[in-house]
């Protein structure tokens, strides 16, 4: 397989900003990852433009990316127009990653965008809903009940997704009565630790794990600080060739060992050995020739703490049933055996959707770099992202699993 290298990043602060459209906020990100990277936007092949929620949002449909990257000069090229729910960000940099090992391209831009806040109510609630089974999404969110041993919720002004991940949480704690409240708060009181040495973070103010409890409750078990919030904000990076990485002299670029998007199955929840994250990180970790004892640190979509949970236990870097302990113990924090969530995961930086994944890497390219600053992992050398979005039956209907190497161990292979 061809190889492919992270030339450049960039992002935005994560947040609400009234006065910044789509377009604004695209253009911030490509600027900020065209300087890093040291490219002009002339040498751009093609774009891959992640967006989720704009059409629902804002009537803007069929042609977002045109439509947003046009005042940054994107012009002639071609765009294509991502949507996979929450792994649209993740999606959209595999699939130029892909166009790059195909020879298509020598260099090209995954950048991805969302702009949440200050939406109609309404429309906001159907675009979450876009993520499920529009049909049937009642009679599946109770058959997920049911399946997991969960209470119905009360009613309440909350995403549909906070009920289906309470669901999750119960059934987790019924497999494994070790990861209590408490584990769940320790998750997110981590991820507000990292979170505030990240200056683009939305949330920067640190929590113990019993303000996290004491908090209001979203969904129980899960309070408001365990629950990322919505957000405005975008991220860009720009992969490209060995040829290009020579040609440039570009000595920072990281390698993309693995990048792997799938779908979910109709499996049950008594078959987390099918879970739609346990099958990307096998075939990721194949093709990258690595497993989880060589992952230096790791991004995983921590929609809410139980996320995380579920996140590190499939991808093999806790045992199952210890995400929650795990992080009670210290070992997934920064200082830890595997830190996870070292940008403060989406529990701190919000959810802009598009942008997400790729903030991720955003956030692992700048370790394997070295230059984390305050919340830098030492010696860090492979990265791994996942990205998950949707529900359809007992899991996700995307994922996505991406496993990047620093620079230096890429010049030695």
């Amino acid at each position: 397989m061809n190889e492919v290298y992270v030339l450049g990043v960039g992002r935005t602060a994560y947040g609400r900003f009234p006065d910044l459209t789509v377009g604004a906020l695209a253009g911030e990100a490509l600027a900020r990852c065209l300087a890093d990277s040291g490219c002009e936007l002339s040498a751009v092949d093609g774009v891959f433009f992640a967006n989720a929620t704009q059409g629902a949002l804002e009537g803007q449909h069929l042609v977002r990316g045109q439509a947003a990257l046009r005042d940054a000069g994107v012009e002639g090229v071609p765009v294509v127009n991502v949507e996979n729910a929450c792994a649209s960000g993740a999606t959209a940099l595999h699939l130029a990653a892909t166009a790059v090992r195909a020879g298509e391209m020598d260099v090209a831009l995954a950048i991805g965008a969302e702009k949440m806040y200050g939406a109609d109510e309404e429309r906001l609630t159907a675009a979450f809903h876009g993520g499920l089974d529009v049909a049937r999404w009642q009679e599946g969110l109770k058959a997920l009940r049911e399946a997991a041993g969960a209470d119905e919720v009360p009613p309440g002004r909350r995403s549909v997704f906070m009920d289906i991940y309470a669901a999750l949480a119960a059934d987790h704690r019924r497999r494994h009565p070790s990861c209590t409240p408490r584990e769940l708060a320790a998750v997110t009181a981590k991820n507000r630790r990292h979170g505030a040495l990240n200056p683009l973070a939305a949330r920067r103010e640190e929590l113990t794990a019993d303000e996290v409890l004491a908090a209001r409750e979203v969904a129980a078990p899960l309070t408001v600080p365990m629950c990322a919030p919505i957000g405005d904000g975008a991220a860009a990076a720009l992969v490209c060739s060995p040829a290009v990485v020579r040609r440039l002299g570009a000595r920072r670029a990281v390698r993309l060992r693995a990048s792997v998007v799938v779908s979910g199955t109709g499996r049950t929840l008594d078959e987390p050995e099918r879970a739609i994250t346990r099958r990307a990180a096998a075939l990721a970790y194949e093709r990258a020739g690595l497993g989880p004892d060589d992952v230096s640190l790791a991004e995983v979509h921590d929609a809410t703490a139980v996320g995380e949970v579920l996140q590190a236990e499939a991808l093999g870097l806790v045992p199952p049933g210890e995400g929650g302990p795990a992080a009670a113990r210290g070992e997934t924090a920064l200082g830890g055996r595997l830190p996870v969530n070292t940008s403060g995961g989406l529990e701190s930086n919000g959810h802009p959707v598009g942008a997400t994944g790729i903030g991720q890497i955003h956030e692992l390219v700048t370790q394997l770099r070295g230059e984390a600053g305050a919340r830098q992992v030492p010696g860090a050398r492979i990265g791994l992202a996942e990205n998950g979005g949707g529900f359809l039956g007992f899991e996700e209907a995307a994922a996505a699993v991406l496993v990047l190497e620093a620079p230096e161990a890429g010049r030695r292979s």
